[in-house]
């Protein structure tokens, strides 16, 4: 992790729990200042969303379902979001754009079943933060972020019963440079 931060120039946070919706996600900031959020969202202060949304970002993660999305995901926005974004056409089929969560979505069940979950996931993060990054001239520096948040992921998926080193579905180890 590490080393993906070293490569972006710019804030990017650590992977983080984030307690406003129970979900780990990785956020990166383009370092330009952006709008104050509008609108309102439940059960976090107004102060701490102008905060968190100070500066352009592109932020990907994973929920287990909550009161916003009933099924367990992986996600990824940007903010302020584009023009165009939620318009591109993804390469994983089962990936898609909700609009009313101004997100991309991807089931977790998706990539559970997937032949090549690893692959599946990280196409999806890395292609929906390249997207962001062209529409907003953010560049392709650190563009490894979202990238190696798969790895993270599939860290805490593979201690699931059944699945990772000892069931074989997330045995292959990448090395991302």
């Amino acid at each position: 992790m590490n080393e993906f931060r070293a490569r972006f120039i710019g804030k990017v946070s650590p992977v983080h729990f984030f307690w406003g919706s129970f979900d780990l996600a990785v956020t990166r900031f383009s370092g330009r200042t952006a709008p104050p959020p509008k609108g309102v969202t439940p059960n976090v202060a107004n102060w701490v969303m102008a905060e968190a949304y100070s500066h352009e970002v592109s932020s990907c993660g994973f929920w287990p379902g909550n009161g916003g999305f009933s099924r367990a995901a992986f996600y990824v926005y940007a903010y302020p979001e584009p023009a165009g974004y939620g318009d591109s056409r993804l390469s994983a089929a089962e990936a898609y754009y909700d609009k009313d969560l101004g997100q991309f979505i991807l089931p977790y069940d998706a990539v559970r079943q997937a032949r090549d979950p690893d692959i599946l996931l990280l196409g999806f993060l890395q292609e929906t933060y390249a997207r962001a990054a062209d529409l907003t001239k953010m560049g392709s520096q650190g563009a490894g972020a979202c990238f190696s948040f798969g790895l993270v992921i599939r860290s805490i998926i593979a201690q699931v019963p059944g699945r990772g080193r000892n069931g074989g579905q997330f045995g292959k180890q990448y090395v991302l440079r």
